[in-house]
């Protein structure tokens, strides 16, 4: 009768840990999320699942080109996955030809579907905070991103991490 409560223990000690280290890579470490609308195409398709690293956007900062989740800022339900272009600090201005400036320098990329035709409000240069980024989505005539005054800068806390692992229907990595 020992040996089987002692191994019922066990058990359920086992049951437990696995539970709770499925917990805690879910809710603080990695998270999925469904691409909603073609923002981010030729990149990522609408539907397409992804994962997110939600843990080391925390501990380093984030790099130009990232592909973020980040929370809409007047609706917290609502995420929008978008390219990161802008880092804190930097001015990011988009003329009328749809060239991108970091400081006033051309931004060479490629990410962008085809060329920019509305600049928003970096056509006259938005300067970011400490802690804000700019972003864009790769679709960039049919996506609400920081040219958008209800979006904006994004800051650090509204981002809820860094995409990296398409899961279907494509697997692969996010580049």
């Amino acid at each position: 009768m020992k040996n089987l409560a002692k191994s019922l223990f066990g058990l359920i000690l086992y049951i437990v840990l696995i539970f709770g280290t499925a917990y805690l890579l879910g809710h603080f470490v990695v998270g999925q999320v469904e691409v909603d609308g073609p923002s981010m195409n030729d990149t990522l398709q609408d539907h397409d699942r992804v994962l997110m690293n939600k843990f080391t956007y925390r501990v380093k900062t984030l790099d130009r080109f990232d592909v973020i989740v980040f929370k809409y800022a007047y609706d917290t339900d609502t995420d929008y996955i978008k390219r990161v272009i802008g880092l804190p600090g930097e001015t990011v201005r988009i003329d009328m030809d749809g060239n991108i400036y970091i400081n006033d320098e051309l931004l060479e990329e490629d990410y962008g579907k085809e060329v920019i035709e509305y600049p928003g409000i970096a056509e006259d240069g938005v300067t970011l905070g400490k802690d804000q980024y700019f972003v864009l989505g790769d679709n960039r005539n049919n996506s609400n991103d920081s040219r958008d005054p209800d979006v904006a800068a994004v800051s650090k806390s509204q981002i809820r991490g860094h995409v990296w692992l398409r899961l279907r229907p494509d697997f692969g990595l996010v580049k």
